[in-house]
């Protein structure tokens, strides 16, 4: 700690003789041994006295504005994070949320965060809250950060940020689930929005890819279709008895002209799903 004091006391201290002549010491004889007093500070702050951070700073794209403790729990809650969730927090700040995913949903998690003393204040937050193995923090930019292997991303960005991101968080595989402090994702649809007395938030889930043209068997009947796909709305863009569809992780649903609901999952390149394939 940077408070740490050192004291080095001799081993064999002893009286001088104020009527002795000065004596020089010889270099070539050793000199007793020394003891070594650490005394550490015994207090929390571990460092926190070198940097406070301010609502409201500057921070390379954002300012740095904590997302509510109520919010906090909803984003986790509603991604339904469990002990075996890789939580990664992009623009981490203070360490808030990745500290929630370990200490309260036993999740392992990662902060990316660009400011150097916002992570120093993060790593010690967390070991304040004893999850310092579990919840770290990273010095990075999140555009230039690989986190594709995360199962939840957590972010308070700005909407063009967001927007920015979007083409690497679909990109993730299908079924990661996206939550958002305050903005939207342009184009991409919340799936659920979250609102609680002190802020609003949103939730995606990465769809599985589902466009082009495929061979649908539904009993005895057999029909192409060619599959449109915005995000994770599906239109029919040619043939088949199809209305409309949706895909949500790489669980696939159609509606058919009669109304019959079609409900699977996707994987690679089948669709199946109860009495159709």
């Amino acid at each position: 700690p940077a408070s740490a004091q050192m004291r080095f006391l001799e081993s064999s201290p002893h009286a001088v003789d104020p009527l002795a002549p000065p004596t020089i010491p010889d270099p070539l004889v050793e000199l007793p041994p020394m003891r070594l007093t650490l005394l550490q500070d015994s207090g929390q702050k571990l460092g926190d006295e070198r940097f406070e951070p301010e609502v409201g700073q500057a921070g390379k794209d954002v300012i740095w504005v904590p997302t509510p403790d109520s919010l906090v729990k909803a984003m986790l809650t509603v991604a339904d994070v469990k002990p075996n969730d890789f939580v990664v927090d992009l623009g981490s700040g203070d360490g808030r949320i990745a500290i929630a995913a370990a200490r309260d949903f036993g999740a392992r998690a990662l902060g990316i965060e660009y400011n150097p003393e916002m992570v120093d204040l993060a790593r010690r937050n967390a070991i304040r809250a004893g999850v310092g193995s579990k919840a770290t923090f990273q010095q990075a930019d999140i555009f230039q950060t690989d986190f594709s292997n995360a199962t939840v991303v957590t972010m308070y960005l700005l909407p063009s940020l967001n927007e920015k991101l979007r083409p690497t968080l679909l990109k993730m595989k299908p079924g990661t689930r996206i939550v958002s402090h305050a903005f939207t994702m342009g184009e991409w649809e919340p799936d659920r929005t979250i609102s609680t007395d002190d802020a609003n938030g949103f939730f995606w889930i990465v769809p599985a890819n589902a466009a082009g043209r495929w061979v649908f068997e539904v009993g005895a009947e057999r029909f192409a279709a060619e599959i449109g796909q915005k995000v994770q709305l599906l239109s029919v863009t040619r043939g088949g008895p199809l209305k409309d569809g949706r895909v949500k992780g790489s669980e696939v649903s159609f509606t058919r002209a009669n109304g019959q609901q079609l409900v699977g999952e996707i994987a690679g390149d089948q669709m199946h799903g109860r009495g159709w394939v």
